[in-house]
């Protein structure tokens, strides 16, 4: 292991090898250090992860070297040049793109039209843009449709589409922010087949990720950063995954691991024949049933796209057209507005916290209260009470592990892991018997993670039910009594936790296993 701390390259580097040289990078926000003294070398032609705690300030490292925000302190050096990053534009010039963990795409364009989209100027719209899309993605193995529409390509594909975007706009060093977090696992395969032919090519990858073996697996080095600050840069070979996690978060690598069973034979939720059609006409959701008992965690697999979303929204009751039963404790919730299901006891944690968890303007305090607007401690005489309502949300806080000053941050200062937690706490505090959980650890830390299983589990064990979606195959395995696959709005397969594989599930996901 050697020390990210002198400023020195390491022993043998020229400043001709390092790609990216960062030097006492800082950045602070109101109430919050995200960056201090960051020191970090990029050789080109090596994939550079970079891991730590949600809040450690990864991204908004990534950020300013994306040249979407100035540091405050510190230098970027790119290919030996000392530069400053004005704007992504910046970036672009000095060779330098990134592809985001939320996709930028558009989805009624075709492959060609996203890729070309705002760099006409290179190589114009027509046949030399199309020869030059088609070199690159054979270049480097992406293998893309041009003329495919957007809205038709699976997570994978699309992952590869903004990769070519990159590419296409002449970078050489490409920043991925949790690459992995939306692909199953022979689409990981695919990924990192891709990020070494850029490698073998000379390129520089930089990845953010929170899969330890991951990391372990693709990188030739790794740098930890923990409360903002270069901890070490590593090699793969000599560190483990526990060491990896030691040092982000000062403890061992968790798991879900299975626990003794806590299912008993009362059903809390019951779907049958449950369907949903497009605006067209075409089911998102084809004649679903299943149960759920008091004590059980019912785990949904599948490849993003396959009715996940759609199942959730109409369970929650947010989906128009939806028909079938969805029974709770024994009352029916077919007809019920998404208010009156959730006062009837469902929890809801969103797939995407920021369009459906959290007012990222607004306090934390006011954050607590949504979706339970109606109800105690938020309201007091049918009138909302601050106090009770920061009070609970410092509790929260405080029992919940919420890195924030306190009740009155803005949620848009919290980092991921911290917003998510804060949601957890949220729709735990309101006793729900039922619990949707869409996606809960998507792009949060070891820890945070490791805290959120820890609360699911704790309330299963007192008797919650629990309905997981995930594309984190340990995670659905980890924790689930029972896994039910989903494909093109069906469910096609159960699998039981205790001997399946993600490889038997990512067949079975992506059609393979139909037949089971």
């Amino acid at each position: 292991m050697s020390t990210t701390a002198p400023p020195a390259a390491e022993p043998g580097a020229t400043s001709h090898e390092v790609a990216v040289r960062l030097r006492g990078i800082g950045k602070r926000f109101p109430g919050v250090i995200a960056n201090d003294d960051i020191n970090i070398d990029v050789r080109r032609g090596t994939i550079h992860a970079i891991v730590g705690e949600n809040g450690a300030g990864k991204s908004t490292l990534m950020k300013i070297l994306y040249g979407v925000q100035p540091p405050d302190s510190g230098t970027i050096e790119i290919n030996g040049d000392q530069v400053t990053l004005h704007s992504p534009a910046d970036a672009i010039k000095s060779g330098v793109g990134m592809v985001f963990q939320h996709f930028m795409l558009a989805d009624n364009l075709t492959v060609l039209e996203n890729v070309v989209l705002g760099a006409e100027k290179l190589h114009g719209i027509g046949a030399k843009a199309r020869a030059e899309v088609m070199r690159i993605s054979d270049a480097y193995g992406l293998g893309v449709d041009p003329d495919r529409l957007v809205e038709e390509l699976g997570v994978g594909a699309r992952q590869r589409v903004e990769i070519l975007k990159v590419l296409y706009r002449g970078a050489k060093i490409v920043i991925l922010d949790e690459p992995t977090a939306v692909l199953v696992p022979h689409e990981v395969d695919e990924l990192f087949g891709n990020l070494r032919e850029l490698k073998a090519e000379g390129f520089c990858v930089i990845f953010i990720s929170h899969k330890l073996d991951e990391v372990l697996s693709v990188a030739d080095e790794i740098t930890v950063i923990r409360r903002g600050t270069t901890v070490k840069t590593v090699e793969p070979q000599g560190v483990t995954a526990r060491q990896l996690a030691e040092l982000m978060v000062g403890s061992e690598l968790p798991s879900p691991s299975t626990e003794a069973s806590t299912v008993t034979d009362e059903v809390l939720l019951r779907v049958q024949h449950l369907s949903l059609p497009s605006d067209e006409g075409r089911p998102l959701l084809d004649d679903i049933s299943f149960e759920i008992h008091r004590g059980e965690i019912l785990g949904i697999a599948g490849v993003e796209g396959n009715g996940q979303a759609e199942l959730v929204e109409a369970i929650m009751g947010m989906r128009a057209g939806a028909t079938g039963l969805v029974e709770l404790g024994g009352q029916d919730l077919s007809h019920r507005s998404t208010r009156e299901r959730r006062e009837d006891g469902i929890g809801y944690i969103p797939e995407d916290r920021h369009r459906h968890g959290l007012l990222l303007d607004s306090p934390l305090w006011e954050n607590r209260i949504l979706g339970h607007q109606f109800r105690e401690p938020s309201v007091r005489h049918g009138l909302i009470d601050k106090g009770a309502a920061r009070e609970d949300t410092q509790r929260i806080i405080t029992e919940y592990d919420v890195r924030t000053p306190g009740p009155d941050v803005l949620a848009r200062a919290l980092s991921g892991g911290n917003q998510q937690k804060l949601i957890v706490g949220r729709e735990m505090s309101s006793d729900p018997i039922m619990l949707i959980a869409s996606h809960p650890t998507r792009g949060v830390d070891v820890g945070a993670q490791a805290a959120i299983w820890t609360h699911i589990k704790t309330a299963r064990r007192k008797g919650l039910a629990v309905l997981l979606i995930s594309a984190d195959l340990d995670e659905l395995i980890g924790l689930s009594d029972r896994i039910e696959v989903i494909l093109r709005g069906r469910i096609v397969g159960a699998f039981d936790p205790s001997d399946v594989t993600p490889e038997q599930l990512g067949s079975a996901m992506t059609g393979a296993g139909e037949d089971k």
